[in-house]
């Protein structure tokens, strides 16, 4: 299972590595990191499984594990990192085993089938719900990590089902992410909600800025006909 989105994957082990780094700089960002973390990584699991219909049997279940385990080693170090950052933070490492133990064995193999089968109106509905749920699960890090990772999850096929790569398309994402942190930052009663919503614009921001199409540029031969080409 491999990703196609350069720019995102780019951004993917950026974030990783500062989530990892955090400790040192900034152990009061790592919660947020991690959350950021497991939208993205949701994300880049149900673009690299190509599958929309679900394998019968448990082998079926755990799929997306099977085809590339050693995706799981980063949770292992991020939960590791955040057992290095103080003892305060031992119950982070253990949400986050948590969460991701809850979303590749529960979360992935039950809604991201389901999400396939919805519209794109009703992919809209179901992420607002999410980013509900991410705000009604803020005292819980588990549930809100949870909820993070299934916000990936159908921020990816939404993306998928739509004018990927187009500016139209592109600004608006790149508009929520704006709108989004602007709330954040000047209504912090709202960042549990305004903070998952920002991760999520930008990482369909930079999903559409990877296969970004470029405008077609006309050439001549010399009796004179035109083509249209794509470069």
């Amino acid at each position: 299972m491999k990703g196609e989105l350069r720019i995102l994957g780019a951004a993917h082990g950026l974030l990783l590595g500062l989530v990892l780094a955090a400790p040192l700089v900034a152990p009061a960002l790592l919660p947020w990191g991690a959350e950021a973390l497991f939208i993205v990584a949701a994300f880049q699991l149900r673009l690299a499984d190509r599958r929309w219909e679900a394998r019968a049997g448990l082998r079926g279940w755990i799929s997306h594990i099977r085809m590339a385990p050693l995706r799981l080693a980063p949770w292992v170090g991020t939960a590791l990192v955040a057992l290095i950052a103080g003892p305060e933070q031992a119950r982070l490492a253990a949400a986050i085993l948590a969460a991701i133990a809850m979303g590749e064995l529960l979360i992935y193999p039950v809604i991201a089938h389901l999400l396939g089968r919805l519209p794109r109106r009703g992919l809209a509905g179901a992420i607002l719900l999410l980013l509900i749920g991410c705000g009604l699960a803020e005292p819980a890090q588990a549930a809100r990590f949870a909820m993070a990772f299934a916000l990936g999850i159908g921020g990816c096929v939404f993306w998928l089902r739509g004018p990927d790569g187009e500016p139209g398309a592109t600004l608006m994402a790149l508009g929520g992410t704006v709108a989004a942190t602007a709330v954040a930052l000047l209504a912090p009663m709202a960042q549990a909600v305004a903070i998952p919503a920002a991760i999520l614009c930008l990482t369909l921001t930079l999903a559409h800025l990877s296969v970004m199409r470029r405008h077609p540029q006309h050439w001549q031969l010399s009796g004179g006909m035109r083509f249209g080409r794509i470069h």
